[in-house]
């Protein structure tokens, strides 16, 4: 079984080794490098190629916010998977709109990591609960305003209940058991939703849905 290659990038060294503690028990999980700042981060993720940065927010020299987008603009399927002590809305707004997959509380379980890592690796989102309410309503409160609810550029109507239960997190078999039609016929639906939005996974569709309206708090 291919491991997920992680390199962990925050610039205190007790948080590092408190994040490869609790990596090392994961069997499918590989550490590849450890940076103290966002440009040791990118330097490394250069030369390790790893599926998933875990990005701390505040480092010195280069911050979070940055080194994911650049991160994101050299190496467009590396998933950073941000990692901090800030539960401000403003900080998850920066980090989506840098190319973030994800983003865990410090103070989160050690199990909400592992599952970010793997969710990340897999390209889908993962917010932590109480940052995702904020996120999906503010993003709610924009639309309600009238911001480009309903353009869907060229989605059909099954195209954007499907879009919908994706971004939601419904494997292809729940959605064509909830819609009563076959997993080929979704697959089917999957691609084309991805064409015509030139999206490439699932945390572009999650950021997509909820900028649309598609997906309720």
């Amino acid at each position: 079984m291919a491991k997920i290659k992680v390199v962990i990038a925050d610039d205190h060294a007790v948080v590092r080794e408190g994040i490869k503690m609790i990596l090392s028990r994961e069997p499918d999980i590989e550490i590849v490098g450890e940076a103290g700042n966002g440009r040791e981060a990118l330097d490394l993720v250069a030369k390790t190629k790893p599926h998933v940065v875990v990005m701390d927010i505040s480092m010195p020299e280069m911050g979070g916010v940055e080194a994911t987008r650049r991160v994101k603009e050299a190496h467009p399927k590396v998933n950073v998977l941000a990692l901090t002590m800030h539960e401000d809305e403003s900080y998850v707004f920066q980090l989506l709109k840098a190319g973030a997959s994800g983003y865990v509380l410090k103070r989160g379980a050690a199990q909400d990591l592992v599952q970010a890592i793997r969710s990340a690796a897999r390209g889908e989102a993962f917010l932590y609960p109480s940052v995702a309410r904020s996120v999906l309503a503010d993003y709610l409160k924009r639309v309600e305003a009238g911001e480009e609810r309903h353009r869907f550029d060229g989605l059909t109507d099954r195209e954007r209940e499907i879009l919908a239960l994706i971004a939601e997190g419904l494997s292809n078999q729940e959605i064509a058991r909830k819609l009563y039609i076959s997993i080929k016929t979704v697959q089917t639906h999957r691609t084309h939703i991805m064409e015509k939005l030139d999206l490439h996974n699932r945390a572009q569709l999650v950021r997509y849905a909820i900028r649309k309206g598609l997906i309720e708090p």
